[in-house]
């Protein structure tokens, strides 16, 4: 009876295969151990004696050691770290802002590049709640005594981060019906202060919204165009309403149109929109919403899809803060119930009313969509004419941000 042809050819294979060669044996052996020629090492480089040392058990100190409180340390812990991160590109891109360095627009690639590496620690941030809730509230509740007074309310990096990216001070909710610095004493509480005085993010992206090329009066005037523009073709919508028979269809087209017709008006009444400033409804500047809502309607025009792309991100950070403050809610509420926080607030109470707009920096952005047009209503682009170069006066040397240009 002959073999099976197919194990025959691989016998076969391996018969013929030449043999190994102290060359091929040793050729994953080739490199060189350069830490036995002095310099710093691994541990060394990342401080790890100084990392892996800070996990100080509280339940361990009071000689009833809890197993589930080395987790909550270093979740919490790396939260801290990534914080630091996050701290450290939204410094960067602050800087480029405002040194003036991305009035060439090339800088908004990297500024693009730091801001979307903040969403993605965001949503490693959200995401990084689901090995905290292997624990349970009974393995909570065992340790849970040894923390107080301590509170995730206390987390000054997480203060400043809110009031960099620009968390408005009279939209913050009240802690214990005081004002949220007054938790924090000495060099903490002037660090808050201080970063209360800094320019925001907001402020700057607005500032740069602000000076959009073509909103020029003198130029493209694309808000004047924008309005004649959506207004005709509200009317020409209307006329051709009003030559339809009466039926039910026609009187709820026509309420439609007037809604839009009084969205539209308070768009582009400019003392409308600093009222709802005032009311802290509206965060931008009129001239930066009419900036962001022209890189909307324009954003697959090569010219401005770097800067949907800065929006995009800029709303993602918003989408991503909702969401670790809601999982946050939701962790609190499933450990402690409706008890009241270690750091003596009410807790879950306290914690759910921060998730809402109130919080959202970048608020406006969302609400473009409110105002979406077809696109056959918006100005059109003559690219022979309305090339939107970069607005920056031409001098390579701003390409380079000074000494943050790595």
């Amino acid at each position: 009876m002959s073999g099976c042809p197919y194990f025959e050819k691989r016998h076969l294979l391996f018969k013929n295969k030449p043999p190994k060669t102290d060359d091929d044996e040793d050729g994953s052996q080739a490199g060189v151990n350069n830490a036995s020629r002095g310099g710093i090492i691994y541990g060394d480089y990342l401080q790890l004696d100084k990392i892996l040392s800070a996990q100080v058990l509280q339940s361990e100190i009071k000689s009833n050691k809890i197993h589930d409180e080395h987790l909550f340390i270093v979740t919490h812990q790396a939260y801290e770290l990534w914080f630091k991160q996050i701290l450290f590109e939204l410094d960067s891109v602050r800087e480029i802002f405002i040194s003036g360095h991305v009035r060439d627009e090339r800088n908004m690639l990297k500024v693009n590049t730091r801001i979307h590496r903040v969403v993605m620690i965001f949503r490693l941030l959200v995401d990084q709640f689901a090995v905290l809730e292997t624990m349970t509230a009974l393995d909570f509740f065992d340790f849970r005594e040894y923390l107080s007074p301590a509170s995730g309310f206390q987390s000054l990096q997480f203060r400043i981060l809110e009031n960099k990216i620009g968390v408005p001070d009279n939209q913050r909710v009240p802690y214990n019906r005081r004002h949220y610095r007054d938790n924090f004493t000495g060099h903490d509480s002037e660090m808050l202060l201080a970063t209360e005085q800094e320019p925001t993010l907001l402020k700057l992206v607005e500032e740069w919204l602000e000076r959009t090329p073509g909103l020029e009066v003198d130029g493209f005037n694309f808000w004047e165009k924008l309005q004649i523009n959506i207004f005709n073709r509200l009317n020409q919508e209307r006329e051709k309403m009003e030559k339809m028979p009466e039926s039910e269809e026609k009187e709820e087209v026509m309420a439609e149109l007037v809604k839009q017709r009084e969205l539209f008006t308070s768009l582009f009444d400019e003392k409308r929109h600093d009222h709802l400033v005032s009311k802290g409804e509206r965060r931008l500047s009129y001239k930066a919403l009419q900036g962001a809502l022209m890189i909307y309607f324009y954003r697959e025009e090569p010219r401005f899809q770097v800067p949907f792309q800065l929006l995009t991100s800029l709303m993602d950070i918003d989408t991503l803060m909702t969401k670790w403050r809601y999982n946050h809610v939701c962790m609190v509420h499933r450990m402690i119930g409706s008890k009241a926080g270690t750091g003596g607030s009410s807790g879950y109470q306290y914690l759910r009313s921060t998730v809402s707009d109130r919080y959202k920096v970048f608020v406006d952005l969302f609400n473009l969509a409110t105002f979406l047009v077809p696109r056959h209503w918006v100005p059109k682009l003559n690219p022979n004419v309305h090339t939107f170069l970069y607005t920056a006066e031409c001098c390579d040397s701003s390409y380079c941000s000074s000494e943050d240009s790595d």
